[in-house]
């Protein structure tokens, strides 16, 4: 069999505590070139937002020491990256900057920056959206993206570019701040945006895969709803306890969603109980037809409220008649579990991706609710990744983190999402 003449890709992290920003530059920069042994096509920069009183002067200085054709980023309440020991550290509400590098041979690299001015209407034809974005869909791109919070329409956003771009991956993030406060930002070249996204398309030889981790378990069975307006389910259905599994709901018990929730309590064990508390959100089912549903078979949403008069309940998005709900609770436990799961399940499916390959690099968006407020330790779950993927990660701690349930990309809560960059052919 003939060798393969494609160039690998190379990516690298490098990572920083120091205080002053100047240093922390360049020590990030130093190590990052020094390792890449390679031309630089991309940079992608996490900086702390203790640093947010000197976000402007952030590009500038970075362009100064690498002048590199193409450098994203956004400011952040904790930042991830590769120390010294090449362990994947999280960094929490301290001073840190995060910058990858990568050489991407055979890659075309498209930035862009939009407000939600330039966003066209929902009614609009794709190709509005693809004159936006300026890359074609054949072209099939992969997509990073950073979003400032004070963008108003992210949801809006993503729902134009899968319209746009179906078959395409985008991941990415909210920039965020610390428990502090303080200035955010996203930035793209040079310069610092506000209120804005900014983005790369990536076409070519590579190919972004996900992991998005939810950190939920089901409780209870699935209900089907009846009655919904909008983010309101008025009622749901359930089958009795003799339906048999082939009918499925043909034999079924209707009722509010706040009795069905009340019933649930019921059976759940007294630690459940005290878990449903303050940790209790509503799974919707993304595939209508999939009888036997496993994680990431669920688009998991906040319970924003109940309505004890009407028996109904508000989540965090639009439901419809006919879609299939499951509450669920999450804790610590469960969160690892769940993460590990995904990923034992995409080292399985991925077999053009062997043990030890160093052609790829890996990208965390993860929760500000996550990290070490949620397990109890440091670095979490950038370490359990890196367990089965000896390759560079990087990333930060989100606002809201974006990623894809089945076919469709979603902002979402509470979760880690990882994009892995690898070729398509090498």
């Amino acid at each position: 069999m003939a060798e393969s003449t494609t160039k690998p890709m190379r990516w690298v992290s490098a990572l920083s505590e120091r205080p002053s920003l100047e240093a922390a530059v360049k020590e990030v920069v130093e190590i990052a070139q020094d390792a890449l042994r390679a031309s630089p096509d991309l940079g992608l920069v996490f900086i702390s937002s203790a640093f947010s009183s000197e976000y402007s002067r952030l590009m500038p200085l970075l362009q100064e020491h690498l002048n590199l054709p193409m450098l994203i980023g956004c400011g952040a309440g904790g930042v991830i990256g590769m120390n010294s020991d090449y362990q994947a550290e999280e960094i929490e509400g301290e001073p840190a900057l995060s910058l990858t590098l990568a050489h991407l041979p055979d890659v075309a690299i498209h930035p862009f920056h939009l407000s939600a001015d330039d966003l066209p209407d929902l009614d609009s034809s794709p190709d509005q959206w693809v004159e936006l974005i300026g890359v074609k869909p054949e072209d099939q791109p992969q997509f990073i993206l950073l979003v400032d919070p004070y963008f108003g329409q992210i949801n809006d956003f993503l729902l134009g570019l899968d319209y746009a771009y179906p078959g395409s991956v985008k991941v990415g993030g909210v920039a965020s701040t610390g428990a502090m406060g303080g200035a955010t930002g996203v930035f793209s070249g040079s310069k610092r945006y506000s209120e804005e996204i900014v983005g790369l398309a990536l076409s070519g030889n590579i190919v972004i895969e996900t992991i998005v981790a939810q950190g939920c378990r089901p409780i209870g069975h699935p209900y089907r709803v009846t009655q919904a307006e909008r983010n309101i389910v008025l009622e749901v259905e359930t089958p009795s306890a003799d339906s048999e599994p082939e009918t499925k709901f043909s034999v079924s018990v209707r009722l509010s969603p706040l009795e069905a929730l009340q019933d649930l309590v019921q059976e759940l064990s007294e630690e459940d109980r005290q878990l449903a508390q303050h940790s209790l959100f509503v799974g919707v089912v993304r595939d209508e037809f999939k009888q036997k549903l496993e994680p990431g078979d669920f688009l998991i949403r906040n319970l924003i409220g109940v309505d004890p008069k009407a028996g109904a309940i508000a989540i965090g998005d639009r439901v419809r008649p006919g879609q299939r709900i499951q509450f669920h609770l999450r804790d610590s436990r469960t969160s690892a579990e769940d993460l590990e799961l995904l990923i034992e399940r995409y080292q399985r499916q991925a077999s053009s991706f062997p043990q030890g390959v160093t052609n790829a690099g890996a990208l965390m968006f993860s929760c500000l609710g996550r990290g070490e407020g949620l397990y109890g330790e440091p670095n979490f779950d950038s370490r359990l990744f890196r367990r089965y993927f000896n390759i560079p990660l990087s990333g930060f701690f989100c606002n809201g983190e974006i990623g894809p349930v089945r076919d469709t990309t979603f902002l979402h809560g509470y979760t880690s999402v990882f994009g892995i960059c690898r070729q398509k052919n090498y």
